[in-house]
This record gives C-alpha cells, structure tokens and sequence, in this order.
C-alpha cells in the first residue's frame, strides 16, 4: 500500500467521521415527526421544554436538561414564568435560551390578552382571570394591577400600578381614581396576586378595597371587582361580598 492509498483511507475515514450524526440527531427528528403528526399537545412538560431547547442548543442532547428544569422548577409554567437570574442558575442554561423563554412567555400573555382586548370584559370573566394569572401567579413579590374600561366595558388600559414586597404593596385610592380619570374610564378591576399562595384576603385588602370604591363613588366610577390570584387560583372580591 502506498503512502497515498494510506492518505486516501484514513481521508475517507474522516471524511465518514464527519457526515455521521451525532447520537442525539435521531431522537430530535423523532420528536419533531411525533409533534408535527400528532401536535404538540400530545407532549410531556419535559418533552414541549426539550423542543424549545432544541431551537436555542442546536448541538447538544437536551432531554436531561429539560428534566433536570422541570425537576428544579416543577413544571413547564413555572420555567417559562422564572426569572432570568433564577434560569441561569442551572448549568447549561445560557442567554440564547433564557431569551426564547422570555418569548414565549410573553407570546402566550400577548395571546390571553387580545381575548378580551376586543370584547366587553364583563362577558369573558374566565378569560380575564387566566390572562392574570398567567401573568401574576408566579410572581415572587407583591403587584397591584388595574385594568380600565370604558363605558361599554372594554379594555382601555391595562396597567401595573404598584409592585411591593413579598406580601406586601401600597395602593393609594386617590392614585387610582385620578388615572381612571385621566383614561376617561367609567369602570374598573383591580387585581393583585398573593406569593405565598394563599387566596385569603388581609384586613389591608379588604380596607384597601373599600377605600378604592369610595374614592370612585365620589367620581361615578365603579369598581366591578377586585381579584387576588395565586398558583392555587383566584378569589373574587364581589363573589365573596366583599363588594
């Protein structure tokens, strides 16, 4: 055998090396066929987060990665709703992919919002609530949100008015007022969601309320509800006559 022929062989050699795919290529086109046959709702958590890893790690066997995040955070809502800072903290997890999480996530609130975006909000209670929720049920801290409506109850503005601490947040019922007066609303909901999951209401939410729907009274504005949301659920204020 000459030294060519050698060269040749060990060239061809590599050259095979190179064009084979790597272990992980054949469960990727399995798992692509099964959600492009099937849908992606016949998918695990794991299985729906190892498909969007899929697209930010493009060379690497993701399954254990998914697993170990649904492991770490519990299930695939609570990854998509982690912080960046929370996300980087499992080894793997880089900018690429912590940046098509924060896509998704606002995807899906982009969605639930433009349910009730186009209707009178009082119609579509339901969906008021998941879009909240998605929103504020696993927030780590306190936030205070108002959604203003207009005089057939739909959306003017939907706003974040206060964010306090674990279990705490100060709204202030002359704040409140003077925006819906600055929107020219005449109705409004307010929301805030509970961290530690419990949907009780404080003392200081129930005083908080009334002080709220005075202040509007005095302007002929009305206060519909007032929902708290958790990872358990939701409570409405009205429903439990607190309005």
């Amino acid at each position: 055998m000459t030294a060519e022929t050698v060269s040749a062989d060990k060239n061809g050699q590599n050259a095979g090396e190179s064009e084979r795919k790597p272990d992980y290529a054949g469960h990727r086109d399995r798992l692509r066929q099964k959600i492009i046959l099937f849908g992606a709702g016949t998918l695990q958590d794991y299985e729906l987060l190892e498909a969007l890893l899929m697209a930010a790690i493009p060379r690497r066997d993701v399954k254990p990665l998914a697993k170990k995040m649904i492991e770490v955070f519990g299930d695939f809502e609570s990854v998509i709703s982690a912080s960046p800072e929370a996300l980087r903290r499992i080894s793997g997890i880089k900018d690429s992919s912590v940046a098509l999480f924060l896509i998704v996530r606002e995807a899906a609130l982009r969605m639930l919002k433009n349910r009730i975006s186009d209707a009178p909000v009082i119609n579509s209670w339901d969906k008021l609530v998941a879009y909240c929720r998605a929103d504020m049920a696993q927030r780590k801290t306190e936030a205070f949100r108002v959604l203003f409506l207009d005089n057939q109850s739909r959306l003017i503005k939907d706003e974040i008015m206060q964010q306090g601490t674990v279990d705490q947040t100060a709204v202030y019922p002359r704040e409140v007022a003077a925006r819906a007066l600055e929107l020219g609303a005449t109705s409004l909901i307010m929301v805030h969601n509970h961290p530690a999951g419990s949907l009780r209401p404080s003392k200081n939410d129930i005083a908080m309320t009334k002080n709220v729907q005075k202040a509007l009274d005095v302007l002929g504005i009305a206060l519909l509800d007032h929902f708290i949301v958790s990872k358990s659920g939701y409570l409405s204020f009205k429903d439990c006559g607190y309005l």
